[in-house]
Protein backbone atom coordinates (compact mmCIF):
# COMPACT_ATOMS: atom_id res chain seq x y z
CA UNK A 1 0.00 0.00 0.00
CA UNK A 2 1.70 3.35 -0.98
CA UNK A 3 1.29 6.72 -2.75
CA UNK A 4 2.36 7.35 -6.39
CA UNK A 5 5.63 9.39 -6.90
CA UNK A 6 3.64 12.54 -8.32
CA UNK A 7 1.13 12.36 -5.94
CA UNK A 8 3.59 11.73 -2.79
CA UNK A 9 5.73 14.74 -4.82
CA UNK A 10 2.71 17.15 -4.90
CA UNK A 11 1.73 16.06 -1.31
CA UNK A 12 5.12 17.45 -0.37
CA UNK A 13 5.13 20.14 -1.80
CA UNK A 14 1.75 21.53 0.07
CA UNK A 15 2.50 20.43 3.41
CA UNK A 16 5.74 21.71 3.24
CA UNK A 17 3.61 24.88 2.42
CA UNK A 18 1.02 24.36 5.01
CA UNK A 19 3.83 23.86 7.24
CA UNK A 20 5.86 27.11 6.35
CA UNK A 21 2.25 29.13 6.65
CA UNK A 22 1.56 28.20 10.27
CA UNK A 23 5.12 29.32 11.43
CA UNK A 24 4.44 32.99 9.19
CA UNK A 25 1.20 33.17 10.98
CA UNK A 26 2.68 32.53 14.15
CA UNK A 27 5.36 34.45 13.93
CA UNK A 28 2.54 37.59 12.17
CA UNK A 29 0.23 37.13 15.39
CA UNK A 30 3.31 36.99 17.94
CA UNK A 31 4.49 40.72 16.24
CA UNK A 32 1.20 42.02 16.19
CA UNK A 33 0.83 41.50 20.23
CA UNK A 34 4.18 42.88 20.64
CA UNK A 35 3.23 46.29 18.70
CA UNK A 36 -0.20 46.16 20.91
CA UNK A 37 1.71 45.66 24.00
CA UNK A 38 5.74 46.60 24.14
CA UNK A 39 6.14 45.00 27.20
CA UNK A 40 5.69 41.20 26.11
CA UNK A 41 8.75 41.77 23.57
CA UNK A 42 10.52 43.25 26.47
CA UNK A 43 10.09 39.97 28.96
CA UNK A 44 10.74 38.10 26.04
CA UNK A 45 13.98 39.37 25.50
CA UNK A 46 14.50 39.31 29.21
CA UNK A 47 13.35 35.48 29.13
CA UNK A 48 15.87 34.43 27.04
CA UNK A 49 19.06 36.41 28.24
CA UNK A 50 17.54 34.04 31.43
CA UNK A 51 18.39 31.36 29.55
CA UNK A 52 21.73 32.08 28.99
CA UNK A 53 22.78 33.36 32.50
CA UNK A 54 21.77 29.82 33.20
CA UNK A 55 23.95 27.85 30.73
CA UNK A 56 26.98 30.49 31.57
CA UNK A 57 26.84 29.46 35.56
CA UNK A 58 26.31 26.35 34.72
CA UNK A 59 29.48 26.02 32.27
CA UNK A 60 31.78 27.92 35.20
CA UNK A 61 34.86 26.08 36.69
CA UNK A 62 35.43 26.41 40.66
CA UNK A 63 31.89 27.24 41.41
CA UNK A 64 28.85 25.84 42.73
CA UNK A 65 26.54 27.36 40.13
CA UNK A 66 23.18 26.07 42.56
CA UNK A 67 22.46 29.14 44.20
CA UNK A 68 22.47 31.37 41.42
CA UNK A 69 20.56 28.80 39.53
CA UNK A 70 18.33 29.09 41.64
CA UNK A 71 17.73 32.70 41.28
CA UNK A 72 17.77 33.07 38.09
CA UNK A 73 14.69 30.60 38.11
CA UNK A 74 12.73 32.32 40.08
CA UNK A 75 13.69 35.05 37.96
CA UNK A 76 12.50 33.47 34.99
CA UNK A 77 9.25 32.58 36.54
CA UNK A 78 8.59 35.73 37.56
CA UNK A 79 8.69 36.99 34.36
CA UNK A 80 6.68 34.59 32.48
CA UNK A 81 3.76 34.94 35.19
CA UNK A 82 3.97 38.58 34.17
CA UNK A 83 3.52 37.96 30.43
CA UNK A 84 1.13 35.43 31.30
CA UNK A 85 -1.27 37.85 33.35
CA UNK A 86 -0.91 40.75 29.97
CA UNK A 87 -1.59 38.27 27.76
CA UNK A 88 -4.78 36.79 29.94
CA UNK A 89 -6.23 39.92 30.31
CA UNK A 90 -5.27 41.35 26.41
CA UNK A 91 -7.74 37.69 25.23
CA UNK A 92 -4.60 35.89 24.07
CA UNK A 93 -4.03 32.07 24.85
CA UNK A 94 -0.55 31.16 25.51
CA UNK A 95 -0.23 28.55 23.30
CA UNK A 96 -1.48 30.84 20.43
CA UNK A 97 1.93 32.44 20.55
CA UNK A 98 3.86 29.80 21.50
CA UNK A 99 6.21 28.91 18.75
CA UNK A 100 5.79 24.85 17.76
CA UNK A 101 4.91 22.41 15.14
CA UNK A 102 1.66 22.58 13.35
CA UNK A 103 1.34 18.51 14.40
CA UNK A 104 2.81 17.82 17.59
CA UNK A 105 1.83 14.05 16.88
CA UNK A 106 5.06 13.83 13.68
CA UNK A 107 6.90 17.43 14.65
CA UNK A 108 5.60 18.76 10.73
CA UNK A 109 7.94 15.49 9.35
CA UNK A 110 5.10 14.09 8.65
CA UNK A 111 5.77 10.95 9.61
CA UNK A 112 5.86 9.04 13.11
CA UNK A 113 9.37 6.88 12.90
CA UNK A 114 8.44 4.81 9.52
CA UNK A 115 4.54 5.20 9.46
CA UNK A 116 2.98 7.83 7.62
CA UNK A 117 1.72 11.04 10.43
CA UNK A 118 -2.74 11.37 9.76
CA UNK A 119 -1.16 14.89 8.84
CA UNK A 120 0.44 14.13 5.57
CA UNK A 121 -1.39 11.50 4.93
CA UNK A 122 -4.86 13.75 4.56
CA UNK A 123 -2.62 15.76 1.71
CA UNK A 124 -1.72 12.15 0.05
CA UNK A 125 -5.59 11.38 -0.20
CA UNK A 126 -6.42 15.17 -1.50
CA UNK A 127 -4.40 14.93 -4.17
CA UNK A 128 -4.98 11.42 -5.28
CA UNK A 129 -8.65 12.27 -5.74
CA UNK A 130 -7.91 15.02 -7.59
CA UNK A 131 -5.48 12.92 -10.17
CA UNK A 132 -8.63 10.71 -10.04
CA UNK A 133 -11.32 13.28 -10.21
CA UNK A 134 -9.90 14.45 -13.28
CA UNK A 135 -9.60 11.43 -15.26
CA UNK A 136 -13.44 10.62 -14.20
CA UNK A 137 -15.12 13.75 -15.25
CA UNK A 138 -18.57 13.08 -15.27
CA UNK A 139 -18.25 9.42 -14.24
CA UNK A 140 -17.02 10.49 -11.07
CA UNK A 141 -20.56 9.73 -9.32
CA UNK A 142 -20.81 7.98 -5.47
CA UNK A 143 -23.09 4.34 -5.24
CA UNK A 144 -25.96 6.19 -3.63
CA UNK A 145 -26.77 7.46 -7.21
CA UNK A 146 -26.63 4.14 -9.08
CA UNK A 147 -30.62 3.67 -9.79
CA UNK A 148 -32.03 0.00 -10.19
CA UNK A 149 -34.69 1.05 -12.13
CA UNK A 150 -33.11 1.39 -15.49
CA UNK A 151 -32.73 -2.82 -15.26
CA UNK A 152 -35.56 -4.77 -16.45
CA UNK A 153 -37.47 -7.24 -14.02
CA UNK A 154 -38.07 -9.93 -16.50
CA UNK A 155 -36.81 -12.76 -16.26
CA UNK A 156 -33.50 -13.08 -19.30
CA UNK A 157 -34.24 -16.73 -20.98
CA UNK A 158 -29.99 -16.97 -21.37
CA UNK A 159 -29.27 -16.37 -17.91
CA UNK A 160 -32.43 -17.38 -15.90
CA UNK A 161 -32.34 -14.55 -13.88
CA UNK A 162 -33.96 -10.96 -14.42
CA UNK A 163 -31.59 -8.07 -15.48
CA UNK A 164 -32.00 -6.18 -12.28
CA UNK A 165 -31.54 -9.07 -10.10
CA UNK A 166 -28.57 -9.83 -11.52
CA UNK A 167 -27.27 -5.91 -11.15
CA UNK A 168 -28.53 -6.03 -7.73
CA UNK A 169 -25.96 -9.12 -6.60
CA UNK A 170 -23.48 -6.72 -8.83
CA UNK A 171 -23.90 -3.52 -7.27
CA UNK A 172 -23.51 -5.13 -3.74
CA UNK A 173 -20.94 -7.13 -4.85
CA UNK A 174 -19.02 -3.41 -6.11
CA UNK A 175 -19.64 -1.64 -2.26
CA UNK A 176 -18.85 -4.36 -0.78
CA UNK A 177 -15.63 -4.79 -2.69
CA UNK A 178 -14.93 -1.04 -2.60
CA UNK A 179 -15.38 -0.37 1.12
CA UNK A 180 -13.36 -3.69 2.55
CA UNK A 181 -10.52 -3.38 -0.46
CA UNK A 182 -7.30 -4.61 0.59
CA UNK A 183 -4.24 -5.62 -0.85
CA UNK A 184 -5.31 -9.50 -1.16
CA UNK A 185 -8.53 -8.47 -2.81
CA UNK A 186 -9.11 -10.46 -5.97
CA UNK A 187 -9.56 -8.58 -9.65
CA UNK A 188 -12.91 -8.23 -10.97
CA UNK A 189 -13.51 -8.56 -14.57
CA UNK A 190 -16.72 -6.28 -15.77
CA UNK A 191 -18.30 -7.12 -18.74
CA UNK A 192 -21.81 -7.00 -20.86
CA UNK A 193 -23.09 -4.64 -23.22
CA UNK A 194 -22.57 -0.47 -23.36
CA UNK A 195 -23.96 1.84 -21.01
CA UNK A 196 -25.13 -0.49 -18.37
CA UNK A 197 -23.05 1.01 -15.68
CA UNK A 198 -19.64 -0.26 -15.66
CA UNK A 199 -17.62 2.55 -15.95
CA UNK A 200 -20.23 4.18 -13.48
CA UNK A 201 -19.26 1.26 -11.29
CA UNK A 202 -15.70 0.94 -11.09
CA UNK A 203 -15.30 5.05 -10.66
CA UNK A 204 -17.59 4.58 -7.55
CA UNK A 205 -14.62 1.77 -6.51
CA UNK A 206 -12.19 4.19 -7.47
CA UNK A 207 -13.04 6.75 -5.45
CA UNK A 208 -14.24 4.64 -2.13
CA UNK A 209 -10.51 2.86 -2.36
CA UNK A 210 -8.72 6.30 -2.31
CA UNK A 211 -10.28 7.47 0.55
CA UNK A 212 -8.91 4.35 2.27
CA UNK A 213 -5.52 5.54 1.24
CA UNK A 214 -4.71 3.28 -1.76
CA UNK A 215 -3.73 4.73 -5.04
CA UNK A 216 -5.47 3.67 -8.17
CA UNK A 217 -5.09 4.51 -11.48
CA UNK A 218 -8.29 4.87 -13.66
CA UNK A 219 -7.58 5.17 -17.45
CA UNK A 220 -8.60 3.92 -20.26
CA UNK A 221 -7.50 0.21 -22.73
CA UNK A 222 -7.09 3.80 -25.60
CA UNK A 223 -4.99 5.62 -23.44
CA UNK A 224 -2.77 3.15 -21.41
CA UNK A 225 -2.20 0.67 -24.12
CA UNK A 226 -0.95 4.01 -26.54
CA UNK A 227 1.46 4.89 -23.54
CA UNK A 228 2.62 1.54 -23.38
CA UNK A 229 3.84 1.08 -27.14
CA UNK A 230 5.20 4.74 -26.81
CA UNK A 231 7.50 4.04 -23.90
CA UNK A 232 8.37 1.00 -25.72
CA UNK A 233 9.18 2.39 -29.33
CA UNK A 234 10.35 5.65 -28.37
CA UNK A 235 8.40 9.06 -28.88
CA UNK A 236 6.28 8.73 -25.31
CA UNK A 237 6.10 12.25 -23.22
CA UNK A 238 7.76 12.35 -19.67
CA UNK A 239 3.91 12.37 -18.72
CA UNK A 240 3.00 9.52 -21.33
CA UNK A 241 6.49 7.46 -19.49
CA UNK A 242 4.74 8.27 -16.18
CA UNK A 243 1.62 6.78 -16.55
CA UNK A 244 3.47 3.49 -18.19
CA UNK A 245 4.87 2.79 -14.45
CA UNK A 246 2.11 3.63 -12.72
CA UNK A 247 0.37 0.61 -14.04
CA UNK A 248 2.48 -1.67 -12.54
CA UNK A 249 2.74 0.71 -9.45
CA UNK A 250 -0.44 1.16 -8.35
CA UNK A 251 -2.17 -0.55 -5.47
CA UNK A 252 -5.27 -0.59 -7.62
CA UNK A 253 -5.48 -0.61 -11.49
CA UNK A 254 -8.80 -0.16 -13.45
CA UNK A 255 -8.58 -0.65 -16.84
CA UNK A 256 -11.52 1.05 -18.67
CA UNK A 257 -13.23 0.24 -22.10
CA UNK A 258 -11.20 -3.13 -23.10
CA UNK A 259 -11.64 -3.81 -26.66
CA UNK A 260 -12.19 0.05 -27.68
CA UNK A 261 -8.23 0.23 -28.81
CA UNK A 262 -6.63 -0.47 -31.69
CA UNK A 263 -6.25 -4.42 -32.58
CA UNK A 264 -2.39 -4.15 -33.06
CA UNK A 265 0.13 -6.71 -32.34
CA UNK A 266 1.30 -5.30 -29.62
CA UNK A 267 -1.44 -4.75 -27.44
CA UNK A 268 -2.37 -8.48 -27.18
CA UNK A 269 1.55 -8.97 -25.40
CA UNK A 270 0.87 -5.66 -23.53
CA UNK A 271 -2.51 -6.77 -22.16
CA UNK A 272 -1.10 -10.09 -21.21
CA UNK A 273 2.01 -8.31 -19.62
CA UNK A 274 -0.28 -6.41 -17.63
CA UNK A 275 -2.70 -8.98 -16.43
CA UNK A 276 0.01 -11.72 -15.48
CA UNK A 277 2.17 -9.30 -13.64
CA UNK A 278 -0.16 -7.70 -11.43
CA UNK A 279 -1.36 -10.94 -10.89
CA UNK A 280 2.04 -12.04 -9.88
CA UNK A 281 3.20 -9.27 -7.74
CA UNK A 282 -0.37 -9.59 -5.91
CA UNK A 283 -1.91 -6.38 -7.01
CA UNK A 284 -5.86 -6.19 -7.83
CA UNK A 285 -6.95 -4.80 -11.07
CA UNK A 286 -10.53 -4.29 -12.60
CA UNK A 287 -10.92 -4.75 -16.11
CA UNK A 288 -14.42 -3.50 -17.58
CA UNK A 289 -15.41 -4.42 -21.41
CA UNK A 290 -18.52 -4.95 -23.79
CA UNK A 291 -16.42 -7.91 -24.94
CA UNK A 292 -18.04 -11.37 -23.64
CA UNK A 293 -15.18 -14.09 -22.27
CA UNK A 294 -15.23 -15.80 -25.73
CA UNK A 295 -14.63 -12.99 -27.78
CA UNK A 296 -11.98 -11.30 -25.47
CA UNK A 297 -10.82 -14.98 -26.17
CA UNK A 298 -10.74 -14.56 -29.99
CA UNK A 299 -9.40 -11.21 -29.64
CA UNK A 300 -6.74 -10.97 -27.82
CA UNK A 301 -5.23 -14.97 -26.74
CA UNK A 302 -6.77 -18.04 -24.90
CA UNK A 303 -4.38 -17.21 -22.62
CA UNK A 304 -5.21 -13.98 -21.25
CA UNK A 305 -8.64 -15.68 -21.42
CA UNK A 306 -7.92 -17.93 -19.22
CA UNK A 307 -5.80 -15.77 -16.36
CA UNK A 308 -9.20 -13.92 -16.36
CA UNK A 309 -11.60 -16.59 -15.88
CA UNK A 310 -9.25 -18.26 -13.69
CA UNK A 311 -7.87 -15.29 -11.60
CA UNK A 312 -10.31 -12.79 -12.25
CA UNK A 313 -14.24 -12.35 -10.24
CA UNK A 314 -16.57 -12.11 -13.49
CA UNK A 315 -19.45 -9.54 -13.06
CA UNK A 316 -22.11 -9.96 -16.25
CA UNK A 317 -23.87 -6.91 -16.57
CA UNK A 318 -27.32 -7.10 -18.42
CA UNK A 319 -30.21 -4.82 -19.35
CA UNK A 320 -30.69 -2.04 -21.92
CA UNK A 321 -28.27 0.92 -22.73
CA UNK A 322 -29.05 3.15 -20.00
CA UNK A 323 -27.95 6.20 -22.03
CA UNK A 324 -30.70 5.41 -24.72
CA UNK A 325 -33.00 4.89 -22.13
CA UNK A 326 -32.85 8.53 -20.69
CA UNK A 327 -32.53 9.58 -24.58
CA UNK A 328 -35.80 8.11 -25.20
CA UNK A 329 -37.25 9.54 -21.70
CA UNK A 330 -37.68 5.92 -19.78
Amino acid sequence: MGYEKDVLARARRRYADSVEQHAQQRRQQLEDVYEEYPRVRELDIALRSTMAEVMNHAFRYGEDPTAAVRNIRRKNQALQQERAMILEQAGYREEELAEGPLCRKCGDTGYVGETMCECFRAFCQEEQRKTLTSLLGGEAGDFDEFSLDYYSTAIDPNCGISPREQMEMIYETCVNYARKFSMHSRSLLMNGGTGLGKTFLSACIAKTVVGLGYSVVYDTAIHVFSCLEKQKFGGATPEEKRMAERVMECDLLILDDLGTEMPTAFVAPALYSIVNGRLLEGKPTIISSNLSLGELSRRYSPQIASRLMGEYINLVFLGRDIRLQRANGV
